[in-house]
């Protein structure tokens, strides 16, 4: 399996590889290095009434994200990144100290996606086109292995969906108070 993930990672270094993506994807991954874009997207949705449990159900699939990734997953597989394996590869930024499974930019990043889609935001749209981008420049990188990002994507999906379903519990649950 790691030879097949390896032959990919390095078609994308031989085939894709050019001044243009070395200097953006370095700056659109770097964009959600701690979820950053995610984060700012929800307070900036908290903000606004109409889009207020839009947002809440954003935040709580980070927070979900935050602890099924990075507090669960990554330190139960321990996965070695694969500029460790192929040490050959040139970096275009600061190799990352945790574990490799599952990508945690991809994952955070597609738990907005599903988050926006399951509260019926056409805000998941253009959030899965950036989205993609962010998971593609993790492989960009050499950073993540694929079968990290199909995790992520997976993990992304599960918490997002969950955001988004805690968060309308939540506003039923107040309303029902309320009334």
């Amino acid at each position: 399996m790691q030879t097949a993930e390896l032959a990919v990672l390095d078609w994308i270094q031989t085939h894709l590889r050019c001044g243009f993506l070395d200097a953006v994807l370095p700056v659109i991954s770097w964009t959600c290095d701690h979820g950053e874009i995610w984060i700012l997207l929800a307070a900036v949705l908290l903000f606004w009434k109409k889009h207020r449990w839009t947002g809440v159900s954003v935040s709580f699939a980070l927070i979900l994200d935050l602890i099924c990734c990075n507090m669960i997953l990554k330190p139960l597989v321990g996965r070695i990144r694969p500029f460790a394996v192929n040490t050959a590869v040139e970096l275009l930024t600061a190799p990352p100290a945790d574990a490799s499974f599952p990508s945690g930019h991809t994952a955070a990043s597609f738990a907005a996606v599903f988050a926006l889609w399951a509260s019926g935001s056409p805000l998941w749209k253009p959030a899965a086109v950036l989205a993609s981008v962010i998971a593609f420049s993790r492989l960009y990188l050499y950073v993540h292995w694929p079968t990290d990002v199909l995790g992520g994507i997976v993990v992304g999906a599960v918490v997002g969906t969950a955001g988004a379903w805690i968060a309308k519990r939540l506003r039923k649950k107040l309303g029902e108070i309320r009334s």
